[in-house]
């Protein structure tokens, strides 16, 4: 096999390869996260997701808490005992956030 050959079915082959990825990429589902707001705590405190996901926090202390992104992104505005609130992810980045009736719950949530 020359290698003009060999480097055009390479090329074919890797063409080939990107093509099926962004084919996968684009068909991918968007998935359903979640956190648990419990005993003062977010968890998990550090979420990864992608653009498109949904993330759930569902509150299960006695008492209210906030989902307050640092840099204004989202804010849940209290969310009462045995409620749930949902965020869908828009943009990439990272996004630190807060309860903030309780400052010391601190959490980060990152869109890829």
């Amino acid at each position: 096999m020359s290698g003009a050959l060999r480097l055009s079915l390479v090329i074919v082959a890797c063409v080939g390869l990107l093509a099926a990825g962004r084919a996968a990429t684009a068909s991918r589902t968007p998935a359903k996260q979640a956190v648990t707001v419990e005993a003062v705590a977010f968890q998990p405190a550090d979420l990864t997701v992608n653009v498109g996901d949904t993330v759930v926090w569902t509150n299960k202390d006695p008492f209210p808490h906030t989902v307050t992104s640092k840099n204004g992104a989202f804010d849940s505005k209290e969310l009462a005992a045995d409620k749930t609130w949902t965020y869908r992810a828009q943009k990439k980045g990272d996004y630190p956030y807060v309860c903030t009736l309780h400052p010391t719950m601190t959490g980060t949530l990152r869109v890829r």
